[in-house]
């Protein structure tokens, strides 16, 4: 099997790819849209057409949690305003765990950071970049100590506040697809959602080989990986021939790359 691009595959199939041995099972083929981008899912297994549809019913529905571009999500809800009451119990797991990891990064993984992240982005739609007047604005909004989490309320603590999982609900999504995927009896899966999730290793033996646009391969076998390109999103007042030579990344990740059990 070739080595898989992840930006190239990410372009051509952001949400997931499923594999199993073909054996002598026929191999269901799927391609449409999940997750707001492109999106494949191949399947070998006895019952592939029911497991496609699972598969795509389920990150139908945590789309429904997670998007912010859906103003009836349960995200989108506590941010329009301020609390949201019987949460999905998703939701309050994925907090929890970007309040984890916020606390073992010490406050360097905010999902608060969306109110500042919405200033650059409506400056750059403009051609411009932010005033100081409202970056400042938006940084009184930022804070994780803001953010009450419990299975009965989610509540932040100031008006105008507002989260982003961006940076971890596409792993969560993987993480459940897995888990989905896993219970069927499927054992050689790699799950695309925007970051990797594999378990077990390709059809035929091997790891799945993942090359990345800079740094090399990395050999993925019951593990998960991230990463961000530094000029995946930017932000520049410049014009659009200057802004090639002149491009800054607005939020830029390291690759993190994790053994899961």
């Amino acid at each position: 099997m070739p080595i898989l691009s992840r930006r190239r595959f990410i372009a051509i199939s952001a949400a997931a790819l499923v594999a199993r041995p073909a054996l002598a099972r026929p191999v269901r083929r799927w391609t449409g849209t999940a997750l707001g981008a492109r999106a494949s899912l191949t399947l070998s297994h006895p019952e592939a057409d029911r497991l496609v549809a699972s598969v795509l019913a389920e990150i139908a529905r945590l789309e429904q949690v997670f998007s912010l571009y859906r103003a009836d999500s349960a995200l989108s809800r506590l941010n329009r305003d301020a609390a949201i009451d019987g949460p999905p119990f998703e939701l309050v797991e994925c907090l929890s765990i970007a309040g984890a990891v916020h606390a073992a990064t010490g406050g360097a993984f905010d999902p608060t950071v969306q109110p500042l992240w919405a200033a650059y982005a409506e400056a750059h739609a403009a051609g411009t970049a932010p005033a100081a007047t409202a970056i400042a604005a938006a940084r009184r909004l930022v804070g994780w100590a803001g953010v009450d989490v419990a299975p009965a309320r989610i509540a932040l603590a100031r008006p105008g506040m507002a989260i982003t999982l961006n940076g971890i609900a596409q792993g969560y999504i993987a993480d459940r697809v897995a888990r989905m995927l896993q219970a069927e009896g499927l054992a050689e899966i790699l799950i695309d959602t925007g970051e990797l999730r594999a378990l077990g290793g390709m059809p035929g033996g091997g790891d799945w080989p993942v090359q990345r646009a800079a740094g090399g391969p990395i050999a993925l076998r019951d593990r998960a990986l991230a990463s961000s390109a530094p000029l995946g999103t930017t932000s520049s007042p410049l014009p659009s021939d200057a802004i090639r030579q002149h491009r800054a990344p607005v939020i830029a990740c390291p690759l993190i790359a994790r053994r899961t059990a």
